[in-house]
């Protein structure tokens, strides 16, 4: 049974450009039991709305949520407005503001004079509204016309759902375009992928119903995009050839098509501003803009004259005394260049002192500025890309710490930033960790939010992973050589005798030894058949866990999810050993997936409101009435049944998933499904995600042939070029 309220309108707290209202409303009615005890109170709701208007009365479908910021509120899904029907609400609905130039009086005076039926009567003729004292026809049409134009909106937003769009998508096309919506849909309703990011496969569902042929030359064009957003997802290209851009097309359109053709689409693509053709380049357009204005950017703070700091040697020398600490020639360059540089990179792999530079800077930086505490967090801001990374840069600097998408005030209803263009960041220094994994996307968006006088410093490992969505930032920033940039290269660890560390460089390079089939003191390689590796990775799991390691720093990285022995069965094999049924746990269902109380969840998407964000790790506290609570190192997050596509099970997770974070013990098994998804970076990063044991079990030669795999192609993108004709 869905839930509902039902009350009256009190309040706008929020309201954005597209419709996303939070506000108060009073409650009358409502079947959910939680909020029996709200009725004649008001209570916060979120959610989609075309038009609502202060005093009225609506019926809000949807569910209680706790939000972490804003504490608990009524979801909307779907909503009505409530005509009144008694006398007391026609007179309030009539002398409201939908009326302007209807007073209380004559309000009372139409009812008393036309009934408890007046609405109707006077939508079917407004010339019913001259029986009433003193009206004039001018504004009888007054209030009948504006009585039309209120039902109005409900009427598209029914034409929309009977299309075939759900509530969510008809509220956001409506609030886009008003009046202007079934114009729009009938002449080109593929607009709506530019517009309001409706997806093509959702606008395409409904060519039947709009008599739109497959070789219209609308749908042909909104494809061909279609299919370059697809290959650049899945290359992580932000440009492409004409060749794979035709046979990726030949495959989805199920009509004959030349080469001339799509050159002929493609050309008028470029024409309508949709990509930009350079030589045998075709880019979509807001990839090329996402390239360019990050260009002009770096090149603006990279030439920007550096700050001058006296006596920053003696400075880091007290710094060194502070920690009781000696830092290495590199350290003291890469903390001074950070200092005096508008924008500078500092970059090495695992040991190689990162950490321990990212808190010589935040330290010297106080020293050097003597800020307040408050002021001091409000212009040195730390971030990195995932929530795990974030909580590591803390811990380590004692200094508050974000993911990128929550400092910039990421709202995911709209997809916008809080942090923009025309509301800047008021940061003075930033400092970002982990910058492989940021797109070209995200960093376009950062750069709009930060002022021209920030300084920045980037940190990473650039051998690792690329980001997941489009884009090479990271590497195309350090190899346009025209950023200050430190290579860190001298291993900094307390144990340099950590095996680890040592295969890290040693996959890094290209040289593997013959050292990585012998157990050390913090690895083993245990050498297995393919029908053997998912029993020996639950007996390696187990046994840790038997030592007293706990379950969240124990954990099991792969790189496919399908296949026996994939993500999706070694979480399935983990929680029966880990986590058994148990009559005193609760449990629920997704599809075929168990999720039951003590569970380790992993957060596959960014929830910022709820302080979660993708590849946090956390564990089921709750579940009661399907719906799941999730406690992440104490934020608790509750997720009903269609927020469970944000959760999976976290046992085992992917090795994109891991970038970010580490774990004090790795298991990574090594089987012939994974062959075709091993390559040098996907093994690096999943050897350098462990701190304390690194154990990997399966087929020697299918690990060796992976670490000498470098066919993951050099990702096509443009800003590097782009960095370099700025200086040629």
């Amino acid at each position: 049974m869905q839930t509902y309220i039902k009350g009256i309108y009190k309040k706008t707290i929020f309201q954005s450009n597209d419709g996303f209202v939070v506000g108060l409303i009073k409650i009358k009615d409502t079947n959910d039991q939680e909020l029996l005890d709200y009725i004649d109170k008001q209570f916060t709701f979120t959610g989609l709305f075309a038009q609502l208007n202060i005093d009225e009365e609506y019926k809000f479908y949807g569910n209680v949520i706790d939000n972490q910021k804003y504490g608990i509120q009524y979801k909307v899904e779907k909503y009505e407005k409530i005509m009144p029907e008694d006398k007391d609400g026609l007179i309030i609905f009539l002398s409201s503001d939908i009326f302007p130039k209807v007073g209380e009086k004559t309000a009372k005076q139409i009812v008393d004079t036309l009934g408890n039926k007046c609405l109707e009567l006077i939508v079917d003729d407004y010339n019913c509204l001259l029986k009433v004292p003193k009206m004039t026809l001018k504004k009888a049409i007054d209030i009948h016309d504006k009585l039309i134009k209120y039902n109005e909106s409900f009427e598209v937003i029914v034409y929309l759902t009977n299309l075939g769009f759900n509530m969510k998508d008809s509220l956001k096309i409506y609030n886009h375009y008003l009046d202007d919506t079934i114009r729009v849909i009938t002449n080109n309703p593929y607009e709506l992928i530019d517009t309001v990011k409706i997806s093509f496969n959702k606008i395409d569902l409904l060519k039947k119903e709009l008599k739109i042929n497959d070789n219209d030359e609308r749908r042909i064009l909104s494809l061909i995009i279609y299919v370059m957003k697809n290959i650049c997802f899945q290359t992580g290209d932000t440009y492409l050839n004409f060749e794979l851009i035709y046979r990726a097309f030949k495959y989805v359109y199920e009509q004959e098509i030349t080469e001339e053709s799509l050159l002929y689409y493609l050309v008028e693509l470029n024409s309508l501003g949709k990509i930009i053709i350079e030589d045998d380049k075709y880019i979509l357009i807001n990839y090329y803009t996402y390239e360019n204005y990050v260009a002009d950017k770096v090149y603006e703070l990279s030439n920007k004259k550096d700050e001058v700091i006296d006596n920053i040697d003696i400075k880091i020398e007290n710094l060194e005394n502070h920690f009781n600490i000696e830092y290495n020639d590199e350290q003291k360059r890469a903390i001074k260049q950070a200092l005096i540089k508008n924008f500078s990179i500092i970059t090495g792999g695992p040991g190689t002192g990162k950490t321990t530079i990212i808190k010589g800077i935040v330290q010297l930086y106080k020293m050097i500025t003597g800020y307040s505490y408050e002021k001091l967090q409000e212009k040195l801001v730390l971030l990195a890309p995932t929530g795990r990374a974030a909580k590591r840069m803390s811990e380590a600097c004692s200094f508050k710490a974000s993911t990128i998408h929550r400092y910039l005030r990421w709202n995911k209803e709209t997809n916008e930033f809080g942090y923009n263009e025309n509301n800047k960041a008021p940061a003075k220094f930033i400092i970002i960790d982990e910058t492989s994994m940021i797109d070209i996307e995200l960093l376009y968006n950062f750069f709009k939010a930060v002022k021209n006088d920030v300084k920045i410093v980037f940190i990473g490992d650039y051998n690792q992973l690329e980001s997941v969505a489009p884009g090479n930032a990271l590497k195309d920033l350090i190899e346009s050589d025209i950023i200050n940039t430190i290579f860190l290269k001298d291993i900094y660890r307390q144990d340099q005798n950590s095996y680890i560390t040592e295969l890290a460089y040693e996959i890094n390079e290209g040289e593997l030894q013959d050292g990585f089939l012998q157990k050390k003191d913090d690895y083993n390689f245990i050498s297995c058949n393919n029908e053997d590796i998912l029993k020996t990775t639950c007996i390696l799991a187990k046994k840790a866990i038997d030592k007293g390691y706990d379950l969240k720093n124990v954990q099991v990285l792969a790189p496919v999810y399908k296949g026996i022995n994939g993500i999706d069965n070694l979480n399935k094999t983990l929680q029966k050993i880990f986590n058994p049924k148990d009559n005193n746990k609760n449990e629920t269902y997704d599809a075929d997936i168990i999720y039951r109380e003590e569970d380790k969840i992993l957060q596959l998407e960014n929830m910022p409101d709820n302080n979660v964000f993708n590849g946090d790790i956390g564990f089921i506290e709750k579940i009661k009435n399907d719906e799941i609570t999730v406690n992440f190192d104490g934020n608790r997050v509750k997720y009903t049944k269609k927020d469970y596509k944000a959760i999976k099970h976290g046992y085992a997770i992917s090795i994109h998933k891991a970038q970010g974070s580490e774990f004090e013990i790795v298991i990574m098994p090594i089987s012939n499904e994974y062959k075709n998804m091993l390559y040098k970076k996907i093994i690096y990063t999943a050897v350098t995600r462990a701190k304390k044991s690194l154990m990997i079990l399966g087929d020697s030669k299918v690990f060796y042939k992976g670490v000498y795999n470098v066919a993951n192609k050099q990702r096509k993108t443009l800003l590097k070029s782009l960095l370099i004709n700025k200086i040629v």
